[in-house]
């Protein structure tokens, strides 16, 4: 079974030497950003430096300039380097965007950043789009563009439709947007925690000390997996009958979701 990252560390285009550090951290996917890391008048320097940077035996996510930008076709081709594993694109929109950086990058797997109102409206076209590897939640543009608040309420129903938008469309679960603190590490695991109970497969890191608090909330817990290997063995030895486990009926979606835990267990 192929699995899929839980943590996602973004590195500043124009500062390769980081990669290796991020690689380092236990990140599970690591992003080179030539987008919002790097300054207008650094972009064409950055991309140079991360075009002789890439490295095939260890490929990175590449975040490009918009499609709406004047670097977007040189960093579309960039993607195309056997360095590149997939390709961000940012402000997410619609398919024929989607469609245009296939067409350049050499069809690299794309992960759509949904950071507007118009991605959000059309995030299950997005989903559904040929090449789309996963939605992923520009949580900090996306507030901005819609004005409101840094809250998790204002922000629920959005996450929500990332999270059916990808069910419909088969994808994996969707990755949510970044925390901003940088030392709070409650606030943190509260937030990577709140997204997997929201159906969220994984989270953007902006530092390595995040990292390995995101891939823990985004493992089942010691404690979930002592429950689900008694379910499945309980509904094992009742070889189709009915059982209770810790005083609770188990059914076919209670032994599929136990089943779902063993198996997104990691070494």
């Amino acid at each position: 079974m192929t699995r899929q990252p839980r943590s996602y560390l973004f590195v500043p285009g124009d500062r390769p030497e980081r990669i290796a550090k991020a690689r380092a951290s236990g990140a599970d996917a690591v992003i080179v950003d030539l987008e919002d890391a790097v300054a207008p008048a650094g972009k064409v320097a950055a991309r140079d430096a991360v075009a002789a940077a890439l490295d095939a035996a260890q490929p990175v996510v590449l975040r490009i300039n918009g499609a709406d930008t004047a670097w977007f076709a040189d960093d579309a081709r960039l993607a195309a380097h056997p360095g590149v594993a997939a390709v961000m694109l940012p402000k997410a929109a619609s398919p024929d965007q989607v469609a245009a950086l296939r067409a350049a990058s050499d069809g690299r797997p794309v992960l759509a950043l949904v950071e507007s109102a118009a991605g959000m409206a059309g995030a299950a076209a997005l989903a559904a789009t040929a090449g789309v590897a996963r939605l992923v939640f520009g949580s900090i543009d996306f507030q901005l563009d819609l004005d409101i608040a840094d809250d998790d309420l204002a922000l629920l129903a959005f996450r929500s439709q990332l999270v059916l938008a990808s069910r419909l469309a088969d994808l994996p679960a969707p990755v949510d947007g970044v925390t901003t603190a940088l030392d709070d590490a409650s606030r943190i695991e509260a937030e990577a925690r709140r997204a997997r109970s929201l159906g969220f497969g994984a989270k953007l890191c902006i530092h390595p000390k995040q990292v390995s608090i995101v891939n823990d909330a985004f493992s089942p817990s010691a404690a979930e997996l002592a429950w689900a290997q008694r379910v499945v063995d309980a509904a094992s030895a009742a070889g189709g009958a009915a059982v209770a486990v810790d005083g609770k009926m188990v059914d076919a979606p209670v032994l599929a979701r136990a089943r779902r835990l063993l198996a997104a267990r990691r070494g």
